[in-house]
């Protein structure tokens, strides 16, 4: 493209590499075993965050604003008895970033008024992860 500038570097055998410099994360992918009770919550959560719902089925949600989108589907019933191990390989978590700590605060308001939310710790600072890091989990 014209006018992006490439990164360019050497590899240990000298080589040389072009790198790209990506836009942020477009959307990001969940698969859920209760699609009743998950794909509320999510498209709730989702409009709380300012999102709208583009795609809504019995299978799937997907919602979409501030330059993110959230799909949330479904799982095959041959592999619903799977359950969520964070340490396990795959993602640990992934992290909205939110414009202050305030939004946090409201965020875990919202989390706190829905049913069947596990929330491992409210919000907290998290300095010790990045400067300025301030999460619940």
């Amino acid at each position: 493209m014209a006018g992006r500038p490439k990164t360019t570097s050497r590899t240990s055998r000298g080589s040389e590499t072009v790198s790209v410099s990506v836009n942020g994360i477009a959307h990001i992918q969940l698969t859920v075993n209760d699609g009743q009770r998950s794909l509320p919550f999510w498209e709730a959560f989702c409009h709380f965050l300012d999102m709208r719902t583009l795609v809504r089925n019995d299978e799937t949600v997907y919602c979409i604003g501030s330059r993110t989108g959230v799909l949330v589907r479904v799982a095959p019933v041959d592999k619903r008895r799977r359950r969520f191990d964070q340490d396990s390989v795959g993602l640990h978590h992934f992290c909205f970033r939110a414009r202050c700590r305030e939004d946090v605060d409201r965020i875990h308001g919202f989390l706190c008024r829905q049913d069947s939310v596990r929330i491992v710790h409210p919000p907290e600072d998290g300095a010790r992860f990045a400067p300025g890091y301030y999460s619940l989990l």
